[in-house]
């Protein structure tokens, strides 16, 4: 067993072969082209049954410097509210009162559709009207919300089809004349527009509803940061419709915007003017007091040291009066946020110390009173709408009452220290002679409450000049176009990602069906889970055998020039140079589990070995279930069992065949204790015997997974033949031979691989090459004629099938 070992002693190195991995992937092509084809169709099927969306956009640019009214009234005086205002208005354009009132300019009560398609949603016809309809009566609480069909029948008459309570209603009504549904009354009047053959659909819009769809698209954000310029998206199934909310709500912002700085305008003129009444009273007061003084008590003028501590008097208490002025605005302004008001306007405050969030809270807070307005139309004060913006509201009132007290608290301190200034100066005015400053005194009341009465007047005439020339605190840079190409469902991208999901999909069952392949299929598999050598690989009979013709197992005599017939030459011929030194060479076959050929390939090897004048003989040691005597036509009632039992002689067991130099033994009748048998010394006595007479002694033995019998033979065999055959036998089977070899301490043993066909699906991606002592990098010895049943030297060879892309990795 010199060459065995040798071939032992090679170390098995294998390397990955990337040409064999494409061919792998190549080799299902069909799978990865269907794949592909499948998902292209869903692809198709998705993006027709799917709704087109469309986007547009709008660009619209916040005023940078403080509105007229700011300005005049001082309501927030630094740079840092840039992001705070972005935030507010942003959040007033997507208020809900501000697009209703969008909503409504645009008069949509009455979308039209056409008949006839997968998604009317996708096929509105606005701005379209294709007949004119008149509602008589619509309640937006109870209205019929469903679709009409519209069926013109004449130039008098029309049919109507719709659902109540889930059953339909048809009616056929006259033109002009009152249509009631539901609770909704309308008239149809005729249109030449129309075609009699044709129907139509329309349903009646309610304006809230129309609300959500703009809300539920409507996007904004600010080009750049802090830039002012903020950039409005809307996306809808309809292209016209978005442009042309889009630029209503834009326009609906100016309005608003214009409003109320109109409304915050009137607000402190009409407050400047209460102030003023009081002042003036004041003034006319002091300045009848100032007089009567004089002449009683003859003084015309003050000193000037008496004048100097006036003029600082005046200046402290004209502040002083200034900003109990701001706190009476202040107190004003939060009785505005406590009451359930409608809207609320901060008047003006003298120094402008307002945090910069205080103008968005109050904008936001108007939004959501104006929305708690347009909701209590549809739902009663207790639904659950309506108690999340009363929460929303409550929140943001005690937020911004948190910054006014804050404010209030800044303020009293201020009057607080402009007091105490107040207080010294009047310690010194005290030390002026009685009647000197009785007169300071005087004087004091009257240019305090004039310079006040001065400085309102002033605010009041800025404020009605402003509020006069009023302009929208944002300019619309581009307004909102039409875009017909939808930005969703993305065609390309959808159809490109179906092409490479069925590619992943093709390829990736391909590796599937390999990782749960439990098989072997090829020569690389045995030589990647064993280091026991493999002497030959028996290709597949190409064509189908008929079970019922025995004479088909021995192929090697009936298609001598077959590729089958080759390969078991070549084993042949590799079992030549095994065991050569032996003069009589005992060979076992044995395999797993029954079904993987040993008895075929016992049959044809040794029908191919009779065929150089080797006299061969070969014993049906399967004693449980052998079926050789079948192939042979011979009976089976006395052979190998009865040798055993001492019941004949070997010339009573020994049949010669129709084959030269091949002879035949039969298992002969089912003992009881076949296990047994083939230990006796009986079996090892037959064997020297036939030694005597035979070149080769081939065993067909039981199945070494399923029954112990072979175990014996295998002992006393100087060839062990395991076969493996590929597409039948699992993975562990390759490690059988090398774990008998180390059980018995045997070195004998060698592997078939038997009915291989070439399936690149199940090949191993490692191409397996030797590395040892005077081996350098060589491939095995043994040919496996792969890639040669079109080379015309066999009878069974193949024509190329050029136009069949998947012969070519066969």
């Amino acid at each position: 067993m010199e060459e065995i070992d040798k071939i032992k002693q090679k170390s098995p190195n294998q390397e990955l072969d990337y040409l064999k991995i494409g061919k792998i992937l190549l080799s299902r092509w069909y799978w990865i082209a269907a794949s592909v084809i499948i998902c292209i169709i869903a692809a198709n099927i998705y993006l027709w049954y799917t709704p087109k969306i469309y986007a547009t956009s709008a660009t619209m640019k916040l005023e940078e410097k403080k509105s007229d009214v700011s300005d005049l009234v001082h309501v927030i005086g630094n740079t840092d509210q840039n992001e705070s205002k972005v935030q507010s208005e942003t959040f007033l354009i997507q208020s809900r009162s501000l697009i209703l009132n969008a909503v409504k300019d645009l008069n949509y009560p009455i979308s039209f559709y056409v008949e006839n398609h997968v998604h009317t949603s996708e096929f509105e016809l606005y701005p379209h009207k294709l007949f004119n309809i008149k509602i008589l009566k619509f309640d937006s609480l109870n209205y019929y919300q469903n679709q009409i069909k519209f069926k013109p029948i004449d130039k008098h008459t029309f049919s109507l089809s719709y659902q109540i309570n889930g059953n339909e209603v048809k009616n056929n009504f006259f033109y002009n004349n009152p249509v009631k549904i539901a609770s909704t009354i309308f008239t149809i009047q005729y249109s030449d527009d129309v075609n009699n053959n044709s129907s139509y659909l329309f349903k009646f819009n309610n304006p809230n509803d129309l609300v959500n769809r703009v809300r539920n698209g409507l996007r904004t954000s600010e080009i750049i940061k802090n830039s002012n310029i903020i950039s409005l998206q809307e996306t809808d199934s309809n292209p016209q419709f978005i442009a042309d909310i889009l630029n209503a709500i834009m326009n609906q912002y100016l309005k608003y915007d214009q409003n109320k700085k109109q409304q915050s305008a009137s607000q402190i003129i009409n407050f400047v003017d209460r102030q003023l009444d009081t002042i003036s009273q004041k003034v006319k007061r002091s300045e009848r007091a100032i007089e009567s003084y004089k002449k009683k008590s003859k003084i015309m003028d003050v000193s000037a040291a008496a004048q100097t501590q006036l003029t600082k008097a005046n200046e402290i208490e004209s502040q002083y009066n200034l900003l109990k002025i701001q706190l009476t605005s202040i107190e004003d302004f939060k009785q505005q946020v406590v009451k359930e008001k409608d809207n609320v306007n901060l008047t003006f405050l003298i120094d402008g110390n307002v945090e910069p969030e205080v103008a968005a809270k109050i904008t936001n807070l108007n939004i959501l009173l104006a929305d708690k307005i347009e909701l209590l139309k549809t739902y009663n004060t207790d639904a659950p709408q309506i108690t999340d913006i009363n929460k929303q509201i409550l929140q943001l009132k005690n937020s911004i009452l948190q910054n006014i007290n804050l404010i209030q608290r800044h303020t009293s301190e201020r009057l607080s220290y402009l007091k105490n200034q107040l207080s010294q100066i009047n310690q010194r005015i005290d030390t002026l002679p009685i009647a000197e400053r009785k007169l300071v005194s005087l004087n004091r009341d009257f240019e305090i409450n004039e310079k006040v009465y001065t400085f309102l007047s002033e605010k009041k005439l800025d404020a009605q000049i402003s509020r006069s020339a009023i302009s929208p605190g944002a300019t619309i840079i581009e307004q909102a176009q039409p875009n017909y190409s939808p930005v969703s469902p993305d065609a390309h991208s959808i159809r490109r990602t179906a092409i490479i999901s069925g590619l992943i999909i093709g390829l990736g069952l391909i590796v599937l069906i390999r990782v749960l392949n439990p098989y072997i299929y090829d020569k690389e598999t045995v030589e990647s889970l064993t280091n026991v050598p493999i002497i030959g690989v028996i290709r597949k009979f190409p064509r189908k055998m008929d079970k019922n013709n025995t004479d088909i197992d021995i192929l090697i005599l009936s298609q001598p020039k077959s590729i089958f017939a080759e390969s078991v030459r070549s084993v042949r011929a590799n079992l030549s140079f095994l065991a050569s030194e032996k003069k009589s060479q005992v060979i076992c076959i044995t395999s797993e589990v029954a079904g993987e050929g040993k008895s075929f390939v016992a049959v044809n090897l040794s029908s191919t070995l009779s065929l150089i004048d080797k006299k061969i003989v070969l014993i049906a040691a399967d004693l449980r279930r052998s079926k050789l005597h079948k192939t042979f036509h011979v009976p089976n009632n006395i052979g190998l069992s009865n040798f055993l039992v001492n019941q004949c002689s070997l010339e009573d067991i020994i049949l010669h065949t129709n084959q030269n130099n091949l002879d035949f033994i039969p298992s002969g009748p089912f003992p009881p204790n076949p296990s047994e048998l083939l230990h006796t010394d009986r079996m090892k006595l037959l064997l020297e015997m036939l030694k005597l007479k035979y070149d080769i002694i081939m065993i067909d033995t039981a199945p070494v997974g399923l029954v112990s019998d072979s175990i014996p033979l295998i002992k006393m065999s100087d060839i062990n033949i395991f076969v493996i055959r590929s597409g039948k036998s699992k993975f562990h089977a390759a490690n059988i031979p090398q774990r008998i070899d180390q059980e018995y301490h045997l070195n004998n043993s060698v592997i078939v691989l038997n009915a291989f066909e070439e399936d690149l699906l199940h090949s191993r991606y490692y191409t397996t090459k030797f590395t040892g002592d005077n081996y350098g990098n060589k491939y095995y010895y043994y040919l496996n004629h792969a890639g040669n049943e079109s080379s015309g030297y066999y009878v069974d060879s193949k024509k190329k099938k050029w136009l069949n892309i998947g012969s070519w990795f066969k």
